[in-house]
């Protein structure tokens, strides 16, 4: 029986179905033998590497450091694969056995080969500094020196080796494991009468009728009370695991090793998230001013991302999408255009919405030898557009910085994020221009702001929560799920104020944010990236010619010096209030535009 290009429509409206990333370009399959010879060969050559090279660190000269360093770099970059593979094998298929099988099997081989490994980071950790710097300035040791040097910057937290081999040999069943129950929980929840997937209900809060955000707010809570008790679990476990954890390394705060981790004096952090939550009163003032907008006497938290009068509400297919972003990018510099097109044309992204895939949207580095991969979850919608540039602003970033090899390649979290936001504001800038009626402009403008809001104001307002729930459970032990949603509440009403009431129900959201799980601490790493793109952008907009190479030089650089160091050719300065206030004043400048 043929089927009609009308009924193909229907079925396939985004026309997403065959956007499926291959992940062939890793290995042929889970059961391949390829993948079984590269587990084999990893912990053989990591056995080989302890076996020459253990307890005689002190000694090495710089070739034969060079080379050691050369080898586990490789040795890491054959882990990276397999741990890519079963990662992104499992995230579209999270109810399936098998896929979670490799997951953990792949976490624990990874155990293994660690254990083995860690006699390097623990002996050049060790060294007497004279020593270890007459290495690492060494000419020979000149690509890997930014690497050395910052493998030094955990010695004070580093513990004895019988310890840190100990801890590798448990991980397995520490943080990840409770993070990928934390992923089949999510995957398996059904919303509703109607069975929907997490995605689909949190797309409804973006809906014109107030009924569907409303009925989509209560489907959200019913689903994520049925699990309250597991979700409660793994955050009071992983809560607890961090508080273990900062203790024997002797961390002084809950956030000191994600800043240590970005490469951040802990004043820089202390210095954005102050100037941040000095200006709620932007939020407040423009959902005051949507309210008023939308005639509403009240805004309810299921209100907040109502769309406005005149907003462009049409359904956008993925191959729209693909041209409207691929523009925005190649208009900015060709040369990002074109590496984004690979994305699209190579199987790089993975786009439709699947039972058993995880929500949300990720851009994964993968390894140098390969590529970038992202996953999203389409559903048509202007918002899923700028999700695209943002993954695929992340994919550029790791695509062009994997030419530094393994250990240069990656980027601290506040950096990482720059790219993507920047291609955020590209793509708002470029779909701008194509609208001529002023209302539609300000409508867009207006949910671009909202955007804004989400990634420079909510991120710090959930930073706020995580001080909260990572000191109260330290302070007074596991922390029941009214108190932490009693947290949530306190923080987000923080920057709402009396501009948005916030339910008993919404007090429980806290619940399905990964972040919190996945990453401690990452999230302020959102409104660092925001507010330097409004920076960087006001002096694109400068001079264009000058800076889009330097741009480009900054997303090559990938992390191969600190934030301090690549940002020096823009002249910042991260530790100035007033550079913080700058983006803070441009988006206020936005709101008054639209005032």
């Amino acid at each position: 029986m043929t089927t009609s290009k009308t009924a193909k429509a229907k079925a396939d409206p985004l026309k997403t179905a065959k956007v499926l990333w291959k992940l062939t370009d890793l290995y042929p399959g889970p059961d391949s033998p390829e993948l079984a010879a590269d587990l084999a060969a990893c912990e053989k050559k990591a056995a080989a590497l302890r076996q020459k090279y253990e307890n005689r660190l002190a000694g090495l000269t710089a070739p034969e450091l060079l080379k050691l360093v050369a080898a586990l770099e490789e040795l890491e970059t054959s882990q990276g694969r397999v741990a890519t593979y079963a990662y992104l094998n499992f995230a579209t298929q999270t109810k399936a056995a098998k896929a979670g099988a490799l997951l953990q099997k792949v976490r624990e081989f990874n155990s293994r080969v660690g254990r083995e490994t860690v006699f390097f980071e623990l002996e050049w950790n060790l060294l007497d500094e004279k020593v270890a710097a007459k290495l690492r300035n060494d000419q020979k040791l000149s690509h890997y020196r930014h690497y050395l040097e910052s493998l030094r910057r955990y010695a004070p937290h580093q513990l004895s080796k019988v310890e840190e081999t100990l801890l590798l040999e448990k991980s397995p069943v520490g943080r990840s494991s409770w993070n990928n129950l934390f992923d089949k929980v999510m995957g398996h929840l059904q919303f509703g009468k109607n069975k929907r997937t997490e995605e689909e209900v949190l797309t409804d809060l973006y809906a014109a009728d107030r009924r569907v955000r409303r009925q989509a707010a209560a489907e959200l809570t019913a689903g994520l009370t049925s699990q309250l008790h597991v979700l409660t679990h793994i955050f009071n476990t992983i809560l607890a695991d961090k508080m273990i954890d900062d203790r024997l390394r002797r961390y002084p705060g809950w956030i000191s090793s994600m800043n240590l981790y970005n490469e951040l004096n802990d004043t820089t952090v202390e210095v954005l998230v102050k100037a941040v939550t000095d200006r709620y009163d932007i939020v407040q003032r423009y959902y005051r001013l949507k309210r008023r907008m939308l005639k509403m006497k009240e805004l309810s938290d299921f209100d907040r991302y109502a769309p406005l009068p005149h907003l462009p509400d049409k359904t956008i297919p993925w191959p729209e999408a693909q041209k409207l972003v691929l523009k925005s990018f190649s208009d900015f510099a060709p040369e990002m255009g074109a590496i984004a097109g690979r994305f699209f044309a190579e199987g790089w992204i993975h786009a439709p919405i699947l039972d058993g895939k995880r929500g949300g949207a990720f851009a994964h580095p993968c390894i140098p030898p390969v590529h970038p991969y992202v996953m999203v979850n389409y559903t048509g919608t202007l918002r899923d557009v700028s999700t695209v540039a943002h993954e695929l602003g992340h994919g550029v970033h790791q695509f062009l910085a994997a030419k530094n090899g393994y250990y240069n390649s990656s980027t601290t979290l506040v950096l990482a994020e720059t790219a993507s936001v920047f291609a955020e504001l590209l793509l708002f800038k470029s779909q701008l221009e194509l609208l001529d009626d002023p209302r539609e402009r300000r409508a867009f403008t207006c949910q671009k702001l909202e955007s804004i809001f989400a990634t420079v104001f909510r991120q710090v307002a959930m930073n706020r929560f995580e001080e909260m729930i990572h000191n109260g459970r330290r302070d007074s032990g596991e922390l029941a799920a009214e108190t932490l949603s009693a947290h949530w509440l306190k923080s987000q009403q923080a920057m709402f104020g009396d501009s948005v009431k916030l339910s008993d129900d919404y007090g429980i959201w806290w619940s399905y944010i990964p972040h919190f799980l996945s990453t401690p601490g990452y999230v302020y790493s959102y409104a660092f990236g925001e507010l330097l793109v409004l920076a960087l952008y006001h002096l694109y907009r400068q001079d264009p010619v000058a800076f889009v190479p330097r741009y480009l030089e900054l997303l090559s650089a990938g992390g191969n010096a600190s934030p301090y160091e690549l940002l020096k050719p823009f002249d910042i300065d991260l530790n100035d209030p007033e550079f913080w206030q700058g983006g803070l004043k441009t988006i206020e400048e936005m709101l008054s535009g639209v005032e």
